[in-house]
């Protein structure tokens, strides 16, 4: 291993290293293509960055003068990437290697004119990079080494086209290095198309188990309690920074809302934020000045926090995968976390299906109680070091007047007061198994009628807060509401008749001039909910049946009726007809009879083609030439338009000799043709209707 990076780590105060950082650090395996898989959170950042340093070093302690890069590291997301760039700066830095990002979301000039000063190590996600490839803007004919870290999603996002243009633009003979939590078949081909001989490496503390520094917890929660167990679950914990995991943007804006009007300093992180948000936000949760980050599963990979000890499962995800890699925020590098589920009934099923595809062990129990939370706080509260730290000059004055204005009591209170006001107060919870109780009778009621119904558009949702404010009632005190056309019907507790019509006055008027009146007795009014009349939740109807819904009797008619209907069947009585004498004319077989469809062959020999050259073209009786025919004048014009004797337009079409003189016929006899309709051809059959555009040009019409 270089000096330059055993002091970097020296420096950071790592005195070991984790399994997969001594594997990948084999001294046989330098130079070697590996196929490594680990548990996230084993250090696998620094170790790609210790396993590549020879091929990039050489035999040199330091890197010269930077140009074309000389190693890829390719990451799913934008925060892994730039995450994994902060990592390799400090272990590099005392080598002198230059570091560029190539990420989506960020400015591309700033990466071309970052590139084009040079730089050794160049860390890109998948797309970005295949840009500037494309682009010109990178040269990969020096490269000697390619790392994919987290390969497993990079193929679960899409991105095989890319890693595969990439792969095959860089040199052959590169050290390729593919780190990914589980090898899936897909993992596996790409590594036998792209690697030499690649070694597969396995850490120990990925086959002993799954996370064995997180502690799990399911919680069941009541249907309604979500939200006010995470805030018990943040409470109880107290974490220096959480994760509160979601499955929409939505989700977590509304969650990142609700934790905010709490007193929680939380921000959020969705992919719908831009490239500086989400860098922001990951740096508020570094630098202390937030402690919990409310993220869908775009945080679910690569984020490294270095106090993260609590990721809350808000809502389920959608597989055992993305459970892995959300809790592996937590336990990381040694350290501890605890991974809660908030399993409200209807998703238990779900829970356990996950965790046993995960071949996880979860504590199943309730989310923490107020009283847990508040036992937890006076724990914290007396187990803090400031109890047994000694009293400074600065703060002896400070103390003796305190002693001499207050007693110890209420000294005390006020110290307990301060400490409760710098933390929200947890929430209590329902029990999750226990069921609604049914609702309790009404009891003596009266009945009021309300002006106004469907008509002028009265609901119940309109109804009860205008009858609440107006008679100084709540809803408790209101049962029924029956909404009918012309007017509505509300059923009042009859304790609170009194009082409501005190409320109302001797006008008995509510908003909009609505009257109310008391009635003696309930109406005679079912409640619509829906469908047509008679139908099911419909009005019921009124009055006799129609007489077309009346059943039609089954069975012959009667006998009456039976003598006034024709004979369709023959009766038994009735004489048979003769049948029918067979023909006389003789049936003849032809051994290949032709098909109905086709009309049979002719032995007589066919018309022959016309020989000989064209005919004359004539037109109206003069001959215009061999061949002749109308000049087109285009589209606008169409053909000349016939015309008669004298230039006056020819009555009818002269399609043939015929044709003509039965035309001259008709006009010496006083005949003017028919008249046309614009639109119509002309001399022809009156248009119809005009749908389209009236045709212009000659005969046969042209378009505009």
């Amino acid at each position: 291993m270089k000096q330059a990076l055993v002091d970097a780590i020296a420096a950071r105060g790592y005195a070991t290293l984790t399994p997969v950082q001594e594997a990948v650090t084999n001294p046989d395996l330098i130079g070697a293509d590996m196929l490594v898989s680990a548990q996230t959170g084993s250090g696998k950042t620094l170790g790609f960055g210790l396993a590549i340093a020879p091929t990039l070093l050489d035999e040199a302690e330091s890197f010269g003068n930077a140009a074309a890069p000389l190693a890829l590291i390719i990451a799913p997301t934008r925060e892994l990437a730039l995450q994994v760039k902060r990592e390799l700066s400090w272990l590099y830095a005392g080598a002198n290697a230059v570091l560029a990002s190539c990420v989506g979301g960020m400015d591309m000039r700033d990466e071309k004119r970052a590139l084009a000063r040079g730089a050794h190590i160049v860390v890109a996600t998948p797309g970005r990079l295949r840009d500037h490839i494309m682009r010109g803007s990178i040269n990969l004919g020096s490269i000697r080494a390619v790392v994919l870290d987290e390969a497993d999603e990079m193929l679960d996002l899409g991105f095989r086209e890319d890693l595969e243009f990439i792969l095959g633009d860089a040199p052959e003979t590169r050290q390729t290095l593919l780190f990914s939590a589980t090898v899936p078949a897909a993992i596996a081909k790409l590594a036998e198309g792209y690697q030499q001989d690649a070694v597969r490496v396995s850490t120990a503390s990925a086959e002993k188990g799954q996370h064995a520094d997180i502690e799990y917890r399911a919680m069941n929660v009541s249907p309604r309690d979500g939200d006010n167990a995470i805030i018990n679950v943040l409470r109880y914990y107290e974490a220096p920074n959480a994760i509160v995991f979601c499955n929409t943007r939505a989700m977590v804006a509304r969650l990142t809302t609700r934790l905010s009007n709490r007193g929680f300093a939380v921000v959020a992180l969705s992919g719908e934020l831009s490239q500086s948000e989400r860098t922001h936000a990951l740096q508020a949760m570094r630098d202390g000045r937030a402690r919990v980050c409310v993220a869908t599963d775009v945080a679910a990979r690569g984020i490294d926090l270095p106090n993260l000890d609590l990721v809350v499962h808000a809502e389920l995800p959608g597989s055992h995968e993305t459970l892995l890699h959300r809790s592996g925020r937590t336990g990381r590098a040694g350290r501890k976390g605890v991974s809660a589920l908030i399993v409200p009934p209807a998703a238990r099923k779900k829970a356990v299906r996950i965790l046993n595809w995960a071949k996880l062990r979860a504590e199943w129990g309730p989310a923490p109680s107020a009283d847990e939370v508040t036992a937890r706080d006076e724990e914290r509260m007396l187990g803090d070091e400031a109890w047994s730290e000694a009293i400074t000059e600065s703060e002896a004055p400070a103390v003796a007047k305190l002693l001499e204005r207050f007693n110890p009591e209420q000294i005390a209170a006020a110290y307990l007061r301060f400490y409760h006001a710098r933390h929200s107060a947890p929430e209590d919870l329902g029990d999750p198994g226990e069921k609604p109780a049914p609702r309790a009778a009404f009891g003596p009621s009266v009945w009021f009628s309300i002006s106004g119904g469907r008509a002028k558009g009265a609901e119940p949702r309109r109804l009860l807060p205008m009858l609440c404010k107006a008679g100084g009632v709540t809803r408790e005190d209101i049962g029924a509401i029956r909404v009918g056309d012309d007017e509505s019907y509300v059923e009042l507790r009859q304790s609170a008749v009194a009082g409501f019509k005190a409320s109302v006055g001797d006008a008995m008027r509510v908003e909009e001039g609505a009257e109310v009146k008391e009635l003696s007795q309930p109406p005679a009014i079912a409640q619509r909910q829906g469908g047509k009349p008679g139908g099911p939740g419909g009005k019921p109807r009124s009055g006799p049946k129609p007489e077309w819904k009346k059943p039609v009797p089954k069975g012959p008619p009667p006998a009456s009726q039976m003598d006034d209907l024709p004979p369709i069947l023959p009766q038994a009585d009735a004489p048979k007809p003769a049948p029918r004498a067979p023909s006389s004319k003789p049936v003849q077989f032809d051994d290949a009879p032709a098909p109905r469809h086709k009309k049979p062959k002719s032995d007589a020999p066919s018309k022959p083609h016309r020989k000989g050259p064209k005919p004359d073209y004539t037109r109206d009786g003069a001959v215009t030439g061999a061949g002749d025919k109308p000049k087109y004048k285009g589209k606008t014009g169409g053909f000349a338009k016939p015309t008669g004797p004298g230039g006056a337009p020819a009555v009818g079409k002269p399609s043939s000799k015929k044709n003509r003189a039965r035309t001259a016929a008709k006009a010496a006899e006083g005949y003017a043709g028919k008249s046309a309709k614009p639109g119509g051809k002309p001399g022809g059959k009156p248009a119809g209707k005009p749908f389209g555009k009236p045709r212009s040009g000659g005969p046969k019409g042209g378009k505009d």
